[in-house]
């Protein structure tokens, strides 16, 4: 298999984003103890993909990505569950600007595809307004700012 175009190192798996295909792995302490010592690899087609959810991480809470698929019920509100859910990956809060990247590359993959996005369509102004509390909260440094404000204006 070639190199993913995308990475994520949570902190229960790795996410890993191929132009086709997600696929979320298991491997470290944390994992084993969540997700089960005989947990392995779940490949998740774009396709199959019915929507995203975020929560960004917090100043003392780890945020998640969690896939919705055809046919699976959504895991809500149960901290626990969403623990034990196979299609859920934890990240610390030094990482929402990364997952906020891989969540906009599935949605492009996934339009390319001719499927529906999982957000509303954004102006330009709300991304600015988005990158903005992304740099106030110290996830981006300036440099990392001003070049995605730049890509922004330049379309």
């Amino acid at each position: 298999m070639t190199d993913p175009n995308m990475a994520l190192q949570g902190v229960n798996g790795q996410v890993e984003l191929f132009p086709d295909q997600v696929i979320i792995r298991r491997k470290g302490v944390i994992s084993k103890l969540t997700q089960g010592f005989f947990a392995g690899e779940k490949s998740i087609y774009i396709n199959q993909i019915t929507g995203i959810k975020v929560k960004q991480a917090g100043l003392f809470t780890n945020g998640f990505i969690q896939f919705a698929l055809a046919g699976n019920l959504e895991t809500k509100r149960a901290l626990l569950k969403q623990t034990q859910d196979e299609s859920t990956v934890f990240f610390r809060r030094a990482q929402n600007g990364q997952v906020a990247g891989l969540k906009a590359h599935i949605e492009r993959l996934m339009a390319a595809r001719g499927q529906p996005s999982t957000s509303a369509p954004t102006s330009t102004a709300d991304e600015l307004l988005k990158l903005k509390g992304l740099l106030n909260d110290g996830v981006l440094s300036q440099e990392e700012f001003d070049s995605q404000k730049q890509k922004l204006l330049a379309r």
